[in-house]
C-alpha cells in the first residue's frame, strides 16, 4: 500500500468506496488525515462495516475539506455532475483521483501510462512484463485491476507502468507520465464525454504534463491520433515516437509483412517476427507490441532484451484467451470485447467462427462487423442485444437465439464438433457490456471458461 502523508492533519473526502476508492481512504488515513467517505450506495456503505468514518456529502462543510477523491466513475461534467462535485468546486475544494494521489506520494518513482479505446490493457501488461523480465522494479495497475494506491512504494528506483481511463485522465493534475502511451481512438464513453471531441480531449490528457526529456507514443493507424501525433511533434516538449501496423512510421516502431521494425535510429531495423509471440495474435495486437516496445526502448531496455519478453508474453486473460481445445476446435475467450471495435479485432483473426455474442448493447450495434461476417459460421446470440444483432445479422448469417451463455456454449460446441471444420473456433467476442447477465466481462469471461472445462471433463470422461 502507498501511504499519503501530504494531507496530514487536515480533512479528505473519498466518494465513491469501490475498490480504488477503498484503497484511497486506507492510504490517506495512513498519512494522518480524517477521512470522510461516502457511497451513494446503502449496501456499499453498510459493507465498510466501520472501517472508514462515513461522511455525507449533502451535510458536509466543503470549506473545511483539503480535497475531494473521486472514483472515476462518478461523473463530474457531462451529462451533470455529482451534487458533491458541485459542492466542492462552489468550495474551492480540489478535485483530484487516486492516479494523482500515487504520482505525489512517489515523486521519485518513474511513470508509464498506457491509454487508448482499445488495446490498453494488454499493452499494459505487456510494458510490465518487459520491464520485469529486464530485472526492474515494476508494479503494474490503474484501471487495469490493481488500484493505484494498493500498489507497493518504488521510490527512485521504481517503475509505476499505469492504465489510465479517459475517466481517470480528466482526474490527474500534476503528474507527469515520463512516457506516455495512446494506442488509438474511436468512439466510446460519449455518455460520458458528451461527444467525440469531449473524449478526445480526456484521452490527450495522458500528454498534459509532459516535459523535455519525456516521451509520447502515439498510435497514427486511426486520425485522431494521427493529428494529436502531428500536433505534438510541431510543438510539445516531449520526444513522439509514432507507431503503426499499416504503414512505415519515420522515427518510430512499425509492422511490416508481419515483422517489428524499429525505425527510430538511423536506419530501419527488424527485431521482431510477430509470429512468434503466440498469445498476441491479429493486427490490433501488434499495435500493441509496437507501442510496448517503443516505451522499453525509451526505459532503455535492451532491444533483443525486449523482443524476447515480447515473445515470452502470456497474454492476459478475457482477450483472446485460450480457453481449451477439443477435437480440434479452439475456445478463445474474448470476454472483454465489449464494443464492436473491439470484436472486429477477433473476427479479423479467425476464418471459422462459431461467434456468442450479446449483452447490453452499445451505440452503433454491429452493423461495421458486415465485412467480417463471411467468417462466420454460426451465431449464437444472448442477452438483450439478442434481437438487435439478428435483425443485424438476418440475411446474411445463420443464427440462434440461445438467451444465455450456458446455452450458446453448448449449442456452438455441438455445432463446431459435427461439422469438422479446419482452423475452427468457439469465439466469446460479444460486442457489448455484460451488466444485462453479469457482474462484470471477468464474471463473464470465467463462466465461458468453466463452461469450457465442463465441456473438456464432459469428453474425456467419455474416452
Amino acid at each position: 500500500m502507498i501511504v499519503v502523508d501530504g494531507y496530514a492533519g487536515r480533512r479528505v473526502a473519498i466518494l465513491g468506496l469501490a475498490r480504488s476508492g477503498r484503497a484511497a481512504a486506507r492510504s490517506v488515513a495512513a498519512g494522518g488525515a480524517e477521512i470522510l467517505a461516502w457511497d451513494d450506495s446503502p449496501a456499499v456503505r453498510e459493507a465498510m462495516g466501520g472501517e472508514i468514518q462515513l461522511g455525507d456529502p449533502a451535510a458536509t462543510d466543503w470549506r473545511e475539506v483539503a480535497a475531494l477523491v473521486l472514483s472515476p466513475g462518478i461523473p463530474h461534467g457531462f451529462p451533470e455532475p455529482h451534487p458533491a462535485v458541485v459542492r466542492a468546486r462552489a468550495a474551492g475544494t480540489e478535485i483530484i483521483g487516486d492516479i494523482e494521489l500515487l504520482g505525489r506520494a512517489q515523486p521519485d518513482a518513474r511513470f508509464v501510462g498506457i491509454t487508448g479505446t482499445n488495446g490498453k490493457s494488454t499493452t499494459t501488461a505487456l510494458i510490465g512484463h518487459i520491464v520485469a523480465e529486464a530485472g526492474r522494479r515494476v508494479e503494474i495497475g490503474g484501471n487495469l485491476g490493481t488500484p493505484a494506491l494498493s500498489l507497493a512504494p518504488l521510490g527512485s528506483e521504481g517503475i509505476y507502468v499505469i492504465e489510465t481511463s479517459s475517466f481517470q485522465l480528466e482526474l490527474i493534475a500534476s503528474l507527469a507520465f515520463e512516457i506516455a502511451v495512446l494506442l488509438n481512438i474511436t468512439p466510446d464513453h460519449l455518455d460520458r464525454h458528451g461527444d467525440m471531441e469531449g473524449y478526445t480531449a480526456a484521452k490527450r490528457r495522458i500528454f498534459a504534463n509532459q516535459r523535455a526529456g519525456s516521451t509520447a507514443i502515439i498510435g497514427i493507424d486511426d486520425p485522431i491520433c494521427r493529428d494529436i501525433c502531428e500536433e505534438l511533434r510541431r510543438g510539445g516538449p516531449a520526444r513522439v515516437v509514432p507507431i503503426s501496423v499499416k504503414e512505415a512510421a519515420p522515427g518510430g516502431v512499425y509492422v511490416e509483412a508481419g515483422w517489428l521494425i524499429d525505425a527510430t535510429g538511423s536506419q530501419p531495423v527488424r527485431v521482431l517476427d510477430l509470429a512468434e509471440a503466440e498469445r498476441l495474435p491479429g493486427s490490433h495486437n501488434w499495435q500493441n507490441a509496437a507501442a510496448a516496445y517503443a516505451a522499453a526502448r525509451a526505459l532503455g531496455i535492451d532491444a533483443d532484451q525486449a523482443a524476447r519478453a515480447i515473445r515470452s508474453f502470456a497474454g492476459l486473460a478475457h482477450r483472446q484467451e485460450l480457453a481449451g481445445e477439443i477435437d480440434g476446435v479452439r475456445y478463445i475467450n474474448d470476454s472483454k470485447a465489449t464494443n464492436a471495435e473491439a470484436t472486429e479485432k477477433a473476427l479479423a483473426c479467425y476464418q471459422a467462427i462459431y461467434w456468442i455474442a450479446g449483452g447490453l448493447p452499445k451505440a452503433g450495434g454491429i452493423t461495421s462487423l458486415a465485412p467480417y461476417f463471411g467468417r462466420l459460421r454460426h451465431a449464437y446470440l444472448i442477452g438483450a442485444a439478442s434481437e438487435e444483432f439478428a435483425a443485424t445479422l438476418g440475411g446474411s448469417v445463420a443464427f440462434t437465439r440461445c438467451g444465455d451463455l450456458a446455452a450458446a456454449v453448448a449449442a456452438a460446441d455441438a455445432q463446431a464438433r459435427a461439422e469438422r471444420v479446419a482452423g475452427a473456433v468457439v469465439l466469446l467476442s460479444p460486442a457489448c457490456a455484460s451488466f444485462d447477465q453479469f457482474a462484470n466481462f471477468e464474471a463473464r469471461g470465467d463462466a465461458f471458461r468453466q463452461l469450457v472445462a465442463g465441456l473438456s471433463a464432459a469428453q474425456s470422461g467419455g474416452q
